[in-house]
């Protein structure tokens, strides 16, 4: 059995300044989230987020506490998003099932004592995609399908960013204290997710990236305007952006990412762009 978490604490932008290639993945590059039978989950300090994964094959998988909550149940002070990025599976909320499909979302509120994970089919089993956040309080679960995606068309095919981002976990679509989460699939023949970058010193942010192709990648983009760094990612692998940093990427083919944040408010247009010509 994989150890089931890991902690994160923050790290502020004078150390990252110092930090070789080994270094930065390890403080913020996130692997192994989704394997077989198992839930893992990393805390970061970072507003308290908790970023992780769960791919029940052999049988179903509850989210138990772990001991950094020092509670009794893991969402007894914490809200959840889900995100289905395998086969068919489904989500048991104290007993309620929600059938929840490829690329589709559960949230589910403060309070729930048990939550379960299931797969409909073992040769093609659910894979779960974690969220999780400090909430104040409760509110109503809520599945959100494709077709209940607030869908926003960006870029351009001119400047290589054409895509189409999906917000699932938003305010406009679901009442929730802090965690939003939404996707973003790059269309083909782009490879930018975000630019001009920018950066949003209210919130933080985690971007997880995966439909990459085979022996391709995503070259993500962090650090201040001024001081930019970057990690390689491969296909299922997240990334945990502070607030004082730029998150931008570029793929060696088109791909899809989630992306989740947390902070001080949920107005999704809060951010300070920074200008192409700035970045060094």
């Amino acid at each position: 059995m994989e150890e089931k978490f890991e902690v994160r604490y923050a790290a502020s932008p004078r150390e990252v300044k110092g930090m070789d290639t080994n270094e930065l993945r390890d403080e913020f590059l996130v692997q192994d989230l989704l394997t077989d039978d198992n839930v893992k989950l990393v805390y970061s300090h970072y507003d308290r987020y908790i970023v992780g994964g769960a791919v029940p094959v052999s049988k179903s998988l509850e989210l138990e506490s772990i001991d950094p909550l020092k509670s009794s149940f893991f969402l007894e002070r914490r809200e959840l998003g889900a995100i289905n990025i395998g086969g068919a599976g489904s989500i048991s909320v104290d007993g309620e099932v929600f059938d929840v499909d490829f690329k589709e979302a559960l949230y589910i509120g403060r309070g729930a004592k048990s939550v379960v994970f299931s797969s409909k089919d073992a040769s093609n089993p659910a894979k779960f995609y974690l969220n999780s956040t400090p909430a104040h309080k409760s509110f109503p679960n809520k599945k959100v399908g494709r077709d209940d995606a607030e869908v926003v068309e960006l870029g351009s095919v001119e400047t290589v960013n054409a895509r189409t981002l999906r917000k699932l976990i938003v305010n406009s679509i679901v009442d929730t204290c802090q965690l939003q989460m939404g996707m973003t699939e790059i269309k083909s023949g782009s490879a930018w997710n975000t630019m001009p970058a920018h950066v949003h010193d209210r919130r933080m942010e985690v971007y997880f990236y995966f439909e990459i192709p085979q022996d391709q990648a995503v070259c993500h983009f962090m650090g201040e305007t001024n001081e930019t760094r970057h990690i390689w990612m491969a296909e299922n692998e997240a990334v945990i952006s502070p607030p004082w940093s730029i998150h931008s990427g570029a793929g060696t083919s088109n791909y899809t990412f989630i992306w989740g944040m947390a902070g001080e408010n949920l107005d999704y247009g809060d951010m300070d762009v920074c200008k192409i010509t700035d970045l060094r």
